[in-house]
């Protein structure tokens, strides 16, 4: 998700100063925005990922106790969430990765359980990645992931993505093969676009699907999108929001907001219409088919 989300903001900034101080600078509404030990905490995980480079080991983090305590807090109250409301091949995917639940996985442990089930690996990231890069990288099935966690004072609560959600959240969506080759190919199509549009185009689709998406089981609605499953609060109200039809026009151009629940979402009659959609399209999409689906929807306002 580290570059799904195109604007920046939902992503604290990271700068490094001068003398080689890596700071973490919060939103407005961020809970550890002033709290001194969360910010320089931050600046050190941020550090972590800066000081990277590509072929090297994924770096690991000394998690605290208090970070290992967010990790055992809100995976065990996503657990009973997820049996309720996720779908079944998500369940699937997450029983064979089988997380940690009592701390925090460091990546490297992630992409030890993950290289057997699907042939993906984590590596890490100090905040937002370039959009391209992101997506370059999923197509050579990387994930580029935060290694920090959301403040301790509101478990159940992240203004931004953290290490929950890209390992609980994506993570155990990258472990079924079939979700896993839908992720891969949204990554493949951005390496044939040339314009920023539909690499834009592309992402948007991801996001409606891949992060927010929704698909039939029998009679019942169930979640699959990484950004519902690590939500606690979203799983309990995307069931309340207008649900549509996939529709590849609409998902590649309809306006949202980032930082709050989406009120529209997209549904799968299952994983074939999914594949058979979204990822057929993501097979298939160059420069000229995502114009044309932006054409249309401008045609349609």
């Amino acid at each position: 998700m580290s570059a799904v989300f195109e604007e920046g903001q939902l992503y604290s900034a990271v700068t490094t100063e001068d003398d080689g101080t890596v700071r973490v600078h919060l939103s407005d509404n961020h809970p550890g925005l002033h709290d001194e030990a969360y910010l320089l905490r931050r600046g050190e995980i941020a550090a972590v990922s800066l000081a990277h480079r590509p072929g090297d080991p994924v770096p690991t983090v000394d998690y605290t106790d208090a970070e290992h305590a967010v990790w055992r807090t809100v995976s065990t109250e996503l657990a009973p969430k997820h049996e309720r409301y996720a779908h079944p091949e998500f369940l699937r995917g997450k029983a064979a990765l089988d997380l940690p639940v009592d701390h925090v996985p460091q990546l490297h442990e992630v992409t030890e359980r993950l290289l057997p089930l699907t042939g993906w690996s984590y590596t890490c990231a100090p905040g937002l990645v370039p959009l391209r890069d992101f997506y370059r990288d999923l197509g050579h099935r990387v994930f580029s992931s935060t290694q920090y966690l959301r403040h301790d004072s509101r478990p159940l609560y992240t203004p931004e993505p953290d290490i929950l959600h890209e390992v609980v959240g994506h993570g155990n969506q990258l472990a079924s093969p079939r979700f896993a080759a839908v992720t891969q190919a949204a990554g493949e199509a951005t390496t044939r676009l040339e314009t920023d549009e539909a690499v834009k185009f592309v992402a948007d689709v991801f996001w409606f699907s891949m992060e927010f998406g929704v698909m039939a089981d029998g009679d019942e609605l169930k979640a699959y999108g990484a950004g519902i499953l690590s939500s606690y609060g979203e799983m309990d109200e995307f069931r309340s929001m207008e649900i549509r039809p996939l529709d590849l026009v609409a998902m590649g151009t309809l306006n949202y907001d980032i930082t709050a629940y989406q009120p529209v979402l997209f549904r799968a009659e299952g994983v074939d219409h999914l594949e058979d959609v979204v990822g057929a399209f993501f097979e298939t999409v160059d420069d000229d088919l995502a114009a044309r689906l932006r054409a249309q929807a401008g045609a349609a306002v």
